[in-house]
């Protein structure tokens, strides 16, 4: 009865995942509207969008390889495997013991890693620029991450997300600049990894600026679905990524019951609300900048990842 358990609530993870990214991307999409005074799409337009694209037939390039067609579904597998990795509402999953860092950047970056070969594989020359600025950021954008894993590793004693989000609910942790600096490495590491403004714009099909939308001009009907629904995931995960490791609060644990359960999701759709609306908020009172100035905005989240890990060295050694 308690395996059963176990697999219900982890089922319930991996599905609340898949059901709420297409939401997120509605209500920022919604929120940066309001905020420019327009009403904008309703909230639910991801879905009817990923709908429509799955009943649309596929069209693809007459020299387009095995890799190109298998690409969409690699993404959005590593991309969901990696979601429902993190913890939403409850630390202790069944699949909890997998659910470690250095594991969810890997699975990104084979996501990366297919992406931008497949960007390669039809030969056209927006897929060759926007596969070559995509491998551009994440050679920064992957160090910077991997030092803030280093630096909450430090802290927390492990890499696995239940034991960080656990030591970060506990009183022990206190007010530390080490972990100021992580957060907003980790915050930026994510408007990158992203694709949004001020590093790439997701609205935008301008061949000067754009990276992402580069690399899937080529694909349509249920390809392009499996893509934009990747993009949804990934834009869910580092939300609530962001969520577990800064605001783990009022997270339940395995076994805490159906009332803990449904009061910890009701906080995690508030938090999830709250990070979508600053997300929109920020975007429309930035500008995007040139794609040479990217590797300043990473570098400096890599600074900062290195020097929250150095301060927590010397305080150690002395």
């Amino acid at each position: 009865m308690v395996v059963i358990s176990d697999i219900l609530v982890q089922t319930v993870q991996m599905a609340l995942v898949l059901v709420l990214s297409p939401l997120l991307t509605g209500f920022v999409r919604k929120a940066k509207a309001r905020l420019l005074r327009r009403q904008g799409p309703s909230i639910f337009q991801p879905y009817r969008d990923l709908l429509r694209l799955m009943r649309k037939e596929v069209v693809l390039a007459d020299n387009a390889s095995w890799l190109f067609r298998v690409t969409p579904y690699l993404i959005f597998a590593a991309t969901w495997v990696a979601a429902a990795l993190v913890p939403t509402f409850a630390t202790g999953l069944l699949f909890s013991w997998t659910a470690d860092l250095i594991a969810i950047v890997a699975l990104l970056g084979s996501g990366r890693f297919f992406l931008a070969l497949a960007g390669m594989d039809v030969g056209t020359s927006f897929g060759g620029i926007g596969s070559s600025r995509e491998v551009m950021i994440a050679a920064l954008a992957e160090p910077a991450m991997l030092m803030i894993v280093f630096c909450l590793a430090l802290v927390a004693g492990s890499t696995q997300l239940s034991a960080v989000a656990t030591f970060m609910a506990s009183p022990t942790v206190g007010l530390r600049v080490s972990l100021a600096m992580a957060m907003i490495a980790l915050i930026m590491v994510a408007i990158a990894e992203n694709g949004r403004i001020p590093v790439d714009n997701p609205a935008t099909h301008l061949e000067l600026t754009m990276v992402h939308e580069a690399m899937v001009l080529e694909y349509s009907g249920r390809h392009l679905a499996m893509i934009e629904f990747a993009a949804s995931l990934k834009l869910l995960l580092y939300a609530s990524l962001i969520v577990c490791v800064f605001v783990p609060w009022k997270l339940a644990i395995l076994g805490a019951g159906p009332m803990a359960y449904v009061v910890s999701a009701g906080l995690y759709l508030a938090k999830l609300a709250l990070a979508g609306f600053l997300l929109a908020l920020f975007e429309t009172a930035t500008a995007k900048m040139r794609v040479f100035r990217v590797p300043e905005f990473l570098g400096a989240a890599l600074m900062l990842g290195l020097l929250g890990t150095l301060l927590l060295f010397v305080s150690r050694s002395m």
